[in-house]
């Protein structure tokens, strides 16, 4: 039994990908290989994303931007592109996936409060893939 592995990939890995990174460690507990990545990584994890995801007691302290290894998207059992922006050539062996995530500034919530929502739609998204899995709401594995 092989331990599930998920690569999330925005832009500049600042923002989305680290959310959803972050929340897959803290919804697995350990048991799923969890990584992020860019594919114009930028030079730091944003901040409201960061603080937003604190919140709800997920810490990115220490996360860097990170472009995508080759070898790394390879051997993942899932690849998770985040927004529309993001575009990873498809490669053999994973299954790739599209969030289109919601986008509160399109309805003029910007800050925090924006930041609050992207989270929580990114937080659903990566509970149904926990589940899909077999990571179980203790963060242990069915699989």
């Amino acid at each position: 039994m092989s331990t599930p592995s998920v690569l999330f990939v925005c832009v500049k890995n600042g923002g989305k990908s680290q959310m959803a990174a972050g929340l897959m460690r803290a919804a697995a507990g350990g048991t799923v290989e969890v990584h992020s990545a860019g594919t114009k990584p930028g030079s730091s994890v944003n901040t409201l994303s960061a603080e937003s995801l604190l919140e709800v007691g997920v810490d990115l302290t220490g996360e860097q931007p990170k472009p995508i290894d080759p070898a790394l998207l390879a051997r993942m059992d899932y690849v998770i592109t985040l927004g529309s922006e993001a575009e990873v050539d498809v490669v053999d062996g994973p299954r790739f996936e599209n969030w289109d995530t919601d986008e509160p500034s399109e309805r003029g919530i910007d800050g925090i409060e924006r930041m609050r929502l992207v989270r929580d739609d990114i937080a659903a998204r990566v509970d149904d893939l926990a589940s899909r899995l077999g990571v179980t709401a203790d963060g242990k594995t069915t699989r």
